[in-house]
């Protein structure tokens, strides 16, 4: 009876959706305020109704109710609890029932907020998140429901979750990573809306400034959660590889931190409004994108779902809706967006255009390496590979000039800047980051490429340091009170700035300053690695849930001392009969311990991965550095004030 209920809700719930999307529109146009008014109701309906089909899906995971084909597929009565509860969103339908979830968790805050918008402004916001609603309870209702039944011949057990996916990080990655990937559709709503209503202001850019930087923010932990589970579960010491699935996140990533900092330029100047626009529905296609390449088939990856055609071509035919309908409006309106503030070529807003076009371009490179292998294969012309080598090449120096004026561009002024504002400190910052990455890369023999990456980082520091210091040392309320009185947006972009520089250092330094080693061993013999000794101790079989596992125990020494001991795995999974590496990690500050089990080999003689990562921490302290500052810039109390969320 549960999953009745729960698909029952799933068809009400896309009624109402439908309703929001009509309703508030045809009160914009009639005028109507009572139609307008619906809007709020709807939406809570909607959401209340999807959360209800999603908690029975959820009692029939943890009901271990096999009669749902859907929980036969992707869960097993041996699964610990809290795996059978992420198993929801382990396999193509419940996943997406959580990224509708989470669209209608962030129509629901926009709801909230919406006595804070002129009176014609939310409900039109409300009723383009309802479209999207509409088009994705379509998807999910229409070719994807979880709730098929198998009934009468439902199986004993479950054909259990990936036993990959049998992990805390996956638990926590694809909830935050859809906060962060749906949570463009607000920024996209706006735009609309703004469109719609002729509202092209910089106030406009206000209201959707908040929203974007929460997005952004939770699309960056989602990343680097999803960065870090890759690193210890797959047992092959990588943080990243240029998948196509992992792009399909970071391009809205790239073109969303270009759309936050084009809503800075718009909310202070009024001008970049048709690039800002085009950004919002560019970041949210690309979004969609995301969600076409995991769900259409087209893609082999580990994060990839199994579709079939059909999925693929209604969510495409989604993709061509959405972005097709609002570059149509756009064009319409084409000659209100233009804008008609000037700026100097020293301005703020000159620094910030550069930062768009580079972002744009990277943006761009990322979905050309993504998606020509794929055209070339769809047009016949064989099978081609695009990987790390292309991207790394490609990719890298412009990332890295990027960095350069990301330093330079929070010293300029509004309109035009005169030179001097830039020289001093651009000279010392130059000079004393040359002087300390030149010093590093000689103490550890590093070489050029460290030097110029690392010079660049501590450039972008002493810049950050040097503006700061210029606005609290001004004025005679002494420093700390004027650092209390600089916003909070302001120190969020701070941490934002070095939280890049940190993951910088860190993604240079694992590269350059690691080391691997692939060898045999048994019980009882030894191997050296980068300065550390890792002796084999022993080997024995343990049970778990659902799985049996040989453990082995390795003990790492350094001068003589023990600094750790690691307990690698190699797990067979029952109910799959799958065999999965855990690798053991000995985590550092300045270096990671990694071994992983490879094949059994003759003997009682193991194939043994040993790695000593160096820096690689760093890499994801500067990703939550990031999310901490984008969530900073979010409470910045500007947005608390009427007609300002």
């Amino acid at each position: 009876m549960l999953p009745e209920i729960g698909q029952f809700s799933l068809i009400l719930s896309l009624f109402f959706a439908i309703s929001l999307a009509l309703v508030p529109l045809l009160g914009y146009w009639k005028n109507n305020q009572l139609l307008l008014a619906t809007a709020r109701p709807l939406t809570f309906i909607m959401s209340t109704l999807v959360l209800m089909s999603f908690i029975v899906l959820s009692l029939s995971f943890l009901m271990d109710d096999f009669s749902v084909l859907y929980v036969s597929q992707t869960s097993n009565s041996q699964l610990p609890i809290y795996y059978k509860f992420s198993a929801l969103w382990g396999g193509h339908e419940g996943s997406l029932l959580l990224w509708v979830l989470v669209l209608c968790g962030w129509s629901s805050a926009v709801a909230l907020k919406i006595r804070n918008l002129p009176e014609d402004i939310g409900p039109v916001v409300l009723a383009i998140l309802g479209m999207v609603c509409s088009g994705f309870l379509s998807f999910l209702i229409f070719t994807s429901s979880p709730f098929i039944r198998l009934l009468p011949d439902s199986p004993i057990d479950g054909g259990d979750l990936n036993p990959l996916l049998q992990d805390f990080g996956l638990i926590v990655h694809p909830p935050v990573l859809y906060m962060g990937y749906v949570g463009f559709s607000v920024a996209f709503a706006f735009a609309v809306a703004a469109l719609i209503t002729g509202n092209l202001n910089a106030a406009w850019a206000r209201w959707a400034r908040p929203w974007t930087t929460a997005s952004w923010a939770f699309l960056t932990l989602g990343i680097t959660l999803g960065s870090w589970w890759a690193y210890y579960e797959l047992g092959w010491g990588g943080w990243w590889f240029w998948d196509p699935v992992e792009n399909a996140s970071f391009m809205p990533w790239l073109a969303g931190t270009a759309l936050l900092h084009s809503l800075a330029v718009t909310e202070k100047r009024g001008v970049f409004k048709s690039w800002t626009v085009l950004l919002a529905i560019f970041t949210f296609s690309l979004s969609l994108l995301g969600a076409f390449l995991v769900r259409s088939g087209v893609l082999t990856s580990v994060h990839s779902f199994a579709a079939d055609s059909t999925r693929g071509i209604f969510i495409l035919v989604l993709l061509l809706i959405f972005v097709g309908g609002s570059l149509l409006l756009y064009a319409i309106r084409a000659v209100q967006v233009r804008s008609s503030v000037s700026f100097g070529v020293t301005g703020r807003e000159a620094w910030l255009l550069l930062n768009n076009i580079l972002l744009t371009v990277l943006t761009l490179t990322v979905l050309l390496g993504t998606l020509y292998p794929l055209l070339f294969d769809a047009l016949g012309l064989g099978k081609i590979s695009v990987g790390a080598p292309y991207f790394n090449s490609v990719f890298t120096p412009i990332a890295l000039l990027l960095i350069v004026f990301m330093g330079v561009g929070p010293l300029s002024k509004w309109h035009n800047t005169k030179l001097n504002v830039f020289l001093l400190p651009c000279i010392i910052s130059m000079v004393v980051s040359v002087l300390i990455s030149g010093s590093l890369v000689y103490a550890y023999d590093l070489g050029l490429l460290a030097w110029l990456s690392l010079s660049i980082a501590f450039w972008v520091v002493c810049l950050s340091f040097s503006d700061w210091f210029s606005k609290v040392s001004v004025g005679t309320k002494g420093i700390i009170p004027r650092a209390r009185q600089l916003p909070r947006n302001y120190y969020g972009m701070l941490l934002a700035h070095l939280g890049i520089v940190v993951s910088l250092v860190g993604v240079v330094l694992v590269s350059i300053n690691s080391q691997e080693s692939m060898v045999r061993l048994s019980p009882g013999e030894q191997t050296s690695v980068a300065g550390y000794e890792f002796r084999f101790d022993r080997l024995e079989q343990v049970q778990g849930p659902n799985y049996v596992s040989d453990k082995a125990q390795f003990t790492a020494y350094k001068n003589g001392q023990v600094v750790a001991l690691l307990y690698p795995e190699k797990r067979l999974f029952n109910a799959r009969q799958q065999v999965m590496t855990e690798a053991a990690l000995d985590a550092g500050f300045t270096r990671d311990l990694y071994i992983s089990l490879g094949e059994k080999l003759d003997g009682d003689s193991w194939g043994v991965r040993v790695y000593v990562k160096s820096f690689v921490r760093w890499i994801w302290l500067g990703g939550l550095l990031m999310m901490v500052g984008g969530l900073l810039a979010t409470l910045d109390k500007r947005y608390q004030r009427r007609a300002g969320v």
